[in-house]
């Protein structure tokens, strides 16, 4: 767990004189997966262009709006791999249920999900 910064506020030193601070109000959880991911086998899924997708869409009548934004994060994982990516900190052991950023094979693994789905 560090410290995420989200704002600016002046505060006064022994002297009086006003210094710029960043405040701190949250947590944010950053996990090195470097480790795994070096021992992880590379899916080297091919991940189409813009251009591609697009002419794909040239004259259909239907659309479908996924939330792109939350992408990786709507997979889940198998309970029998979850232990792969627990983690502790002074708050106790955690672990995710959907795929967390940082992984290696994240974007192939979306993709494919998403063909799978059209």
């Amino acid at each position: 767990m560090v410290p995420k910064k989200s704002g600016i506020t002046f505060i006064k030193n022994k002297n009086g004189d006003e210094i710029q601070t960043r405040l701190t109000n949250t947590w944010r959880v950053c996990i090195d997966y470097r480790k795994l991911n070096s021992v992880t086998r590379k899916d080297h899924f091919p991940l189409p262009f813009t251009n591609q997708i697009l002419e794909k869409l040239v004259e259909k009548n239907f659309f479908c709006c996924l939330d792109g934004y939350s992408s990786y994060n709507q997979i889940y994982i198998n309970p029998l791999d979850q232990e792969k990516i627990t983690f502790t900190c002074p708050f106790g052991t955690f672990t995710f249920k959907c795929m967390p950023f940082g992984l290696c094979n994240y974007l192939a693994t979306f993709q494919r999900c998403m063909l799978s789905i059209f």
